[in-house]
């Protein structure tokens, strides 16, 4: 589908957008992202070892500490395979089910050593060669075994390099994420965008409550949150008990555990107590149709949460379902909008609204995304 394999450029980032192929792009090193708050120790909902993948929770790995002594010629040796390792699989992927070539994964892999190292220490020690550099001693926030597990992973089990590291950049955040919650894409990042304009003109919306549905990492949330700059709530629901944890944990980070209350339950049914009175409803919900799951990209298929990708046999099933639930749930002039996985989906939703709810919204409209397909519903509460 095409849908499913969209592709868009934006501030710096290469971007493969849409469910076909995990989001990669052009990261800012993390040293300069850590200046973002990050008062919570890592220990508060995440245990502090490493984690194999099947466990509940991770530690992002640059929130670890540099525990680990490292020879230099231990990490060099790792480096050295590790790479051949990215090498061998040539565009193997990339035909198969547009996954990662070799090129994207040696990026990752000087990510995960920025990530892995000490953050004093220059990464480009790993291509210095001599005695003193080889028997100098670094410090690493995992140890080397770890990373020969992980980037065995990454190859031969196709486990998203997000998973990984446990974390995700995304707008100008970099938000955990693991096994169990969906990694944010892109092209959600214009759902922010969409609020940020429909608040710039109405100050009743910017200061009202507001609802990210199936938040998955919080990242629409913290987004929205961010965009109302203090002047409204945001309300997170997501059924993954896994999602509601890492959702808290990324509010907490950014500081916004007076703004974003995370609530677990499915869809509308933890906002009973705002009902009619939500200034804004935002929400990425599952909208793969469920015959297209096996054909996904390994990355996507075989780890992301099925319970954030189904959207039933047409993917349509939580698309409606939230359509519905706006009509009740938002105030007069209260403005929504949702992800879809294109432009097929975007048209039903219009012609569902004005068959089944005509009279409800006005301004409804279809956005595209960043490489042009109509993936995003707008609307308004009459």
């Amino acid at each position: 589908m095409e849908e499913l394999n969209s592709h868009g450029t934006r501030q710096m980032k290469v971007r493969l957008t849409g469910f076909g192929g995990l989001s990669t792009f052009i990261r800012p090193p993390l040293h300069r992202l850590k200046s973002t708050p990050c008062a919570l120790s890592s220990s508060v909902l995440f245990s502090s070892s490493s984690p194999p993948a099947s466990q509940s929770h991770q530690v992002p790995l640059f929130l670890r500490v540099p525990k680990y002594a490292t020879p230099v010629s231990d990490l060099q040796k790792w480096y050295s395979w590790a790479s051949d390792l990215a090498a061998s699989v040539g565009s193997t992927f990339l035909v198969s089910d547009n996954g990662p070539d070799s090129s994207l994964l040696c990026r990752e892999l000087r990510w995960l050593l920025e990530d892995a190292l000490q953050e004093d220490i220059d990464p480009s020690l790993i291509h210095q060669v001599g005695v003193n550099s080889a028997q100098r001693e670094v410090n690493l926030k995992t140890g080397i075994e770890d990373l020969y597990k992980l980037w065995i992973q990454r190859i031969e089990e196709r486990r998203p390099f997000q998973y990984i590291v446990g974390c995700e950049h995304w707008r100008d955040l970099v938000l955990c994420v693991q096994e169990g919650v969906l990694i944010p894409r892109p092209e959600t990042e214009i759902i922010i965008d969409l609020v940020a304009d429909v608040i710039s003109s109405n100050r009743g919306l910017k200061e009202g409550f507001w609802a990210d549905l199936g938040t998955g990492s919080g990242a629409i949330a913290i987004g929205t949150a961010r965009a109302l700059g203090g002047c409204g709530n945001v309300i997170a629901t997501d059924l993954s008990p896994v999602a509601v944890k890492v959702a808290s944990f990324n509010v907490q980070r950014y500081g916004l555990q007076g703004v974003v209350e995370v609530r677990e339950g499915s869809w509308f049914e933890p906002l009973k107590d705002v009902q009619g009175k939500l200034a804004g409803l935002v929400s990425n919900p599952p909208y793969i149709p469920s015959e297209n799951i096996p054909g996904l990209q390994a990355e996507v298929g075989r780890h992301e949460p099925k319970l954030a990708l189904d959207g039933g046999v047409d993917g349509m099933d939580h698309l409606l379902h939230l359509c519905q639930g706006a009509a009740s749930m938002l105030r007069t002039g209260g403005f929504f909008a949702l992800e879809t996985n294109g432009e097929k989906q975007s048209k039903l939703i219009l012609d569902y609204m004005e068959k089944e709810h005509r009279g409800t919204f006005y301004n409804a409209k279809a956005v595209p995304d960043f490489a042009g397909v109509l993936r995003f519903v707008t609307a308004f509460r009459v």
